[in-house]
């Protein structure tokens, strides 16, 4: 089975480059968006139709799949590209974030800022072995470590796997946030060791840099991630309590990675999070906001058709449940490839939408999937052109002064 590979070029516009990602199911255009197939599935999509939208690859959940089906059935059905008809590249995650957002008691906001705390705590301890959870499904108690973590993903079968890390969430002190971060280091050295043990070569593994809002604990992260053999370098813990703290922390780290890896940034994905994270030098974006909005109503446009443009707090999406779409006979966008734009109206998806009809977040998540494809080749187009400036001053985003 072929090594994982990256290779880059870079561009006129700051640290973007352009990228290519090679991986034993095919290779990544990077810059490039990875779609959340949660569960390993894309909610009330076939992966026939993930495919059709341009989707390059997708990202599915350790810390879900290990609790239902587990990862020992999904080996076993031939892993999770068979399980689930995916035969392109494969990225999952360490189930770290998830444990110890849930063990804060907090949604994902908290971890990046936001200090709402809404959601029953399910992590019953940490220690240096590992995090010991509650199943949300029938209360059984797992211990996930770095061996039964890289384990797990290495079942899974997934091409691009991460290190467990202790994602700890923004109200800790500097102090408690080094201390994390150490344990995050020491953690990343058993991952290595268990991902050498089983000689999985073939699967590129990342490296995590934690560090919180602290730019001297960055630093240190990214001295250690540097130093140890990883493919690629994730961002991730904290990056702050706003918008431009979070930017300010990822131009900052990424200024000290080593240039020759791919750099993933862990979970965020927003339009001008994007052509931010692509200004300094980010090569791949996770994110559930567009398939996630499309289950609520909301349909990702340009600027151009944006009702909210000009406002103090523009939105990238048109909310399709609101009355002035009832007799909308437009298309969501009538310069978008997807399938729903070419068969459907504004005012038939209200209509569905109304009638609580499942057919309706299969429409916008094809359609939102699609626009986020899309828009990733424009950007990639727009670095080989040299014109990723201009391209982001037409979506109104002052991301690249």
């Amino acid at each position: 089975m072929s090594l994982c590979t990256f290779t880059y070029t870079k561009s006129d516009s700051y640290r973007s480059r352009r990228g290519r990602i090679t991986t034993p199911h095919g290779v990544v255009e990077t810059p490039a968006f990875i779609f959340c197939a949660t569960k390993g599935s894309l909610k009330s999509l076939t992966m026939e139709q993930v495919r059709a939208t341009g989707a390059q690859i997708i990202l599915s959940n350790t810390y879900h799949l290990m609790i239902n089906p587990g990862s020992k059935l999904i080996e076993t059905m031939g892993g999770l590209h068979k399980f689930m008809d995916w035969n392109g590249p494969l990225f999952t995650d360490s189930g770290g974030f998830q444990i110890f957002s849930l063990g804060h008691g907090s949604v994902s906001s908290e971890i990046k800022g936001s200090r709402q705390q809404v959601v029953k705590k399910t992590l019953l301890k940490v220690t240096e072995e590992g995090a010991t959870f509650r199943s949300y499904v029938d209360g059984s108690h797992y211990c996930l470590s770095p061996e039964t973590s890289i384990t797990t993903q290495l079942e899974l079968g997934a091409d691009l796997i991460v290190v467990l890390d202790e994602c700890t969430p923004f109200h800790l002190s500097e102090l408690e946030t080094a201390q994390s971060m150490r344990r995050s280091h020491r953690w990343a050295d058993r991952s290595l060791a268990e991902f050498s043990r089983h000689e999985a070569q073939s699967r590129g593994l990342y490296g995590i840099i934690q560090g919180g809002i602290w730019p001297h604990l960055r630093t240190e992260s990214a001295d250690y991630v540097n130093g140890q053999p990883f493919f690629g370098h994730a961002i991730g813990g904290s990056l702050g309590s706003s918008k431009n703290q979070m930017y300010e922390i990822v131009d900052y780290t990424t200024q000290l990675l080593s240039p020759d890896r791919p750099v993933h940034l862990l979970g965020i994905g927003g339009i001008e999070d994007i052509f931010c994270g692509v200004k300094y030098g980010i090569d791949t974006f996770d994110c559930v906001h567009p398939t996630r909005i499309a289950r609520h109503g909301g349909a990702l446009v340009p600027p151009e058709l944006n009702p909210s443009k000009g406002t103090a707090s523009p939105r990238d999406h048109l909310n399709l449940r609101n009355a002035c779409y009832t007799n909308d006979q437009m298309p969501i966008d009538p310069e978008c490839p997807c399938t729903t734009c070419a068969a459907v109206s504004r005012s038939y998806l209200h209509y569905l939408l109304k009638a609580n009809e499942l057919s309706a977040f299969s429409y916008i998540t094809i359609h939102n999937m699609t626009f986020m494809a899309s828009l990733m080749k424009r950007i990639r187009h727009a670095l080989d052109e040299g014109t990723f400036d201009e391209l982001a001053s037409q979506w109104h985003l002052g991301t690249t002064s």
